[in-house]
């Protein structure tokens, strides 16, 4: 289990992909108007344009687990509030959004 994906809001999707192509070393292999993705050392970093439709305003970084729904159970159990239920984002990747007892938002 480990952060694998880090989504960063642009407010300049082409700029940021010329950055981020430089900073990686590798073109992306998703270069879309709605998401530019590249893969770099078993990472994935995703470059969302305004922030998407979630409206993110900073990073966000994605653990990667074994059993989503088990792991949301697991950490709502423990404390934290789930946000948005497990979902299928495409490719049938899933996610999860939680916030800590903090309420700092983190996604699964």
């Amino acid at each position: 289990m480990s952060v694998k994906t880090v989504l960063h809001p642009v407010s300049d999707l082409a700029a940021a992909k010329a950055v981020y192509t430089a900073l990686l070393g590798t073109e992306p292999q998703v270069d879309e108007s709605y998401y530019v993705g590249f893969e770099a050392d078993g990472q994935h970093i995703g470059l969302v344009p305004g922030g998407g439709p979630q409206g993110m305003t900073a990073p966000v970084a994605y653990w990667h687990v074994p059993d989503i729904e088990a792991k949301l159970a697991e950490v709502t159990a423990a404390g934290a509030t789930a946000q948005d239920p497990v979902r299928d984002v495409g490719g049938g990747r899933l996610v999860a959004t939680f916030t800590d007892p903090d309420g700092l938002l983190q996604d699964r």
